[in-house]
């Protein structure tokens, strides 16, 4: 339970700290949120608590195919905020895209027989 608390902790700082920083610097703010420290958290949770490598294999080839729909995110967002859509209308435009190409990449991993 102490560990958990830790995890939560120090993933709350680094939020909070990204989101501060970008207030005040756009660029940085997007080269420490783009650096995968949510996936790099994982993985040194994940083996500090099971100290299973197969297991940190399995996630980080699973974060490496899944990294590629996530990037519609991050275009159609500022595509849709360019064409005068509110921002939360524009998040969840962007966020529904980014769901439907979770869905087809996972049904082409499927139709292709790769396990994920």
């Amino acid at each position: 339970m102490y560990f958990s608390i830790i995890k939560i902790f120090i993933s709350v700082i680094i939020v909070f700290f990204v989101s501060e920083v970008s207030k005040h610097n756009s660029f940085l703010g997007g080269l420490l949120a783009s650096i995968p420290i949510v996936s790099v958290l994982s993985l040194l949770w994940l083996y500090q608590e099971t100290q299973n490598i197969d297991k940190i294999i399995s996630l980080s080839h699973n974060i490496l195919i899944l990294v590629i729909p996530s990037l519609i995110l991050f275009i159609t967002l500022p595509y849709f905020l360019k064409s005068n859509f509110n921002f939360y209308l524009s998040m969840l435009y962007a966020c529904l895209l980014m769901i439907f190409c979770y869905y087809i990449v996972s049904q082409l991993l499927k139709y292709f027989n790769i396990n994920f």
